[in-house]
């Protein structure tokens, strides 16, 4: 046998060895498809979750879990679903805080109030399970707004434009994200049937 017959018997030999090896390991698209779905999906209950309750991020990890879930299952059905989702995401962020801010620039209500009251529902989850954030965010933002306005008659219809302000914000983010939501599960549908 020559060297070159021979080094081709050894390379198949090792080949073979290395491709047995890696078959009990490797998993195929399909399961890699759907156990990426599966995250994203709960990535998304995350995102809404994170709406409603500002400490969680939101619609940042909606439209980065449609990216990665695009990226990994392909196709132009997943792109257009990202597409889609971030323009939603986009308009959501953007609606949501100029709407508040324009609603708390016209109350005449600082932006520092509101953080305080963030920064107190954070407390408030630890004092109080459950509860302790929006107990937590109502008592920081009208203690510091009755700091403030140094009046706590005038202190309480402050607080309130604010959470109202925030509120209306909220639902806007919310919507546009149930919207995204919307738009992913039609893609899964979508690209699982075309599978």
């Amino acid at each position: 046998m020559d060297r070159a017959a021979l080094r081709q018997s050894r390379t198949a030999a090792s080949d073979s060895a290395i491709h047995r090896l890696l078959e009990d390991f490797v998993v195929d698209s399909l399961t890699i498809q759907i156990v990426t779905t599966v995250l994203a999906g709960l990535a998304y209950i995350v995102g809404l979750t994170g709406i409603i309750l500002p400490v969680l991020p939101g619609t940042i990890t909606i439209v980065i879990a449609t990216l990665i879930w695009a990226i990994v299952v392909g196709g132009w059905t997943s792109w257009v679903a990202f597409a889609m989702v971030l323009v939603f995401g986009a308009a959501g962020m953007t609606a949501s805080y100029l709407l508040t801010g324009r609603r708390l620039q016209a109350a005449e209500v600082p932006m520092w109030p509101v953080l305080v009251g963030l920064a107190s529902g954070i407390v408030g989850i630890f004092v109080i399970p459950f509860l302790g954030l929006p107990i937590g965010f109502l008592i920081g933002l009208y203690v510091s707004e009755a700091l403030r306005l140094q009046d706590w008659s005038k202190a309480i219809t402050s607080a309130w434009v604010a959470i109202k302000a925030l509120g209306v914000g909220i639902l806007i983010e919310f919507s546009l994200a149930m919207l995204s939501t919307i738009t992913f599960a039609v893609a899964v549908v979508v690209h699982f049937v075309r599978a």
